[in-house]
Order: structure tokens, then C-alpha cells, then sequence
């Protein structure tokens, strides 16, 4: 891969951590971006972290059994000198616990530089995702900036079209005051409010007629259907 090839070059001796082990690049990777090839590269990152902790453990434990045993032939098991049988023994486990510990050791070597490649393929991944992502986020902010300019145009040019109405209104409703006085103005005002709650109740009847009974299709509807 030449980016790859590129960027080991450029990042030479810069140390990269291990990001699978990064709680804020889970919580922006894993627990929000769900790439199939990212998690791919998460999964065989955590099982060599994994194995690699075991070898870990293994190599300590061995090393902790070794300790006991050599403990025992120098003060001997309960304060009592080992048998020759015993002794043996002992020797014998010695040697069976220093050669696990080499070849756990030997193991052991090939984990960094697997680990350091996996990490550096997951980082570059990481900023391809990144980078494809604030590029989405960016042209829609540019689009959603867009349209509220457009909408801050159109809400000013309302707000000025409500407030002259409502001062046409306000104009309309002082001259009748002052033409036919207060008592014929209240008597139209009342006859307008009982046209406007006959009107509504109209409107929710018509609106209830469309409404078929109980759920059920009109026979129209239900013909159509055959």
C-alpha cells in the first residue's frame, strides 16, 4: 500500500498508542462507527494483545514455581532437607520450567512487531474514517448554514409582513371605534364570535363525515380493492 509505505516513513520513531486501548477512540470508533474493516483490525489487534498478556502470565508464573522449588532445596521442605529423590525431582522441574520460559520468551518476540503493525494499519484506518468524516460533516454544515440564512431571510420578511397587518388590524379597528362608536362595535364583535365557533364547529363536522365509522373502508374503497 503506498500510503502505507509512505506514512511508516514520515512517522519513523514516532510512537503510536495502542488505540484499542484508548477509551475516547472507543467511544468515537466502536460505540459510534461500526466499520466492518475497523473492527476487523480491532478484533485481531485485541486477540495479540490477549495472547500476549497470557504469555505474560504464563512466563511469571513459571518464573514464581521456579522460585518455590529452588527455595526448597536450599532450606529444604518444612525446615526438613530433601530426600535425593526428592532433590532430583526438584532439578528436574527446574529444568522443565527453564525451558518453558524460553520458549514462552521466544514467543514472546514476535508479538510487538505484529502488535506495531496492526496498530499502525488501525491508525491509518482511524484517519481515513476521521477524515471521510468531518469531509461529510463539513458539506452538510455548509448546506445547513445555507438554509438558515435562507430561513432567517424569509422569518424577517414574515416578522415585517405579520407587523404590518397587525397595524392594519390595530388601524381597522380604531377607525370603526371612532365611526360607529363602542356599543355598535360590540354587538358586530359578538356576532363575529358567533360565526367564527359556528364556522370551527362546521369544519369538525365535515372533517368527522370523511372519517370512516368504526375503522372500516367505505364501500367505495372497498370495491376498488376486488
Amino acid at each position: 500500500m503506498k500510503d502505507e509505505e509512505f506514512f511508516r516513513g514520515v512517522l519513523t520513531g514516532k510512537k503510536i498508542p495502542i488505540l484499542t486501548l484508548d477509551n475516547k477512540w472507543h467511544q468515537l470508533f466502536t460505540q459510534r462507527n461500526k466499520d466492518p474493516e475497523t473492527m476487523a483490525l480491532v478484533e485481531k489487534l485485541n486477540n495479540l494483545l490477549a495472547e500476549q498478556g497470557q504469555l505474560n502470565n504464563d512466563i511469571r508464573d513459571i518464573k514464581r514455581l521456579k522460585a518455590k522449588l529452588m527455595e526448597e532445596i536450599v532450606s529444604g521442605m518444612d525446615g526438613v532437607s530433601l530426600t535425593d529423590d526428592e532433590m532430583a525431582d526438584h532439578k528436574r522441574l527446574i529444568n522443565d520450567c527453564n525451558e518453558k520460559i524460553d520458549e514462552k520468551q521466544d514467543l514472546m518476540l514476535d508479538y510487538p512487531k505484529e502488535i506495531d503493525d496492526l496498530n499502525f494499519q488501525l491508525m491509518l484506518k482511524t484517519m481515513q474514517v476521521c477524515y471521510a468524516t468531518i469531509e461529510q460533516n463539513n458539506a452538510a454544515i455548509e448546506e445547513i448554514a445555507e438554509w438558515i440564512a435562507n430561513v432567517r431571510v424569509e422569518l424577517k420578511k414574515n416578522v415585517i409582513r405579520k407587523q404590518e397587518k397587525e397595524w392594519m388590524n390595530n388601524q381597522f379597528y380604531a377607525y370603526m371605534h371612532d365611526i360607529f362608536g363602542p356599543e355598535v362595535i360590540d354587538i358586530f364583535d359578538l356576532q363575529m364570535e358567533k360565526e367564527e365557533k359556528e364556522k370551527e364547529k362546521n369544519e369538525k363536522k365535515q372533517e368527522g363525515e370523511k372519517q370512516p365509522e368504526g375503522g372500516k373502508k367505505p364501500e367505495s374503497d372497498k370495491k376498488g380493492e376486488n
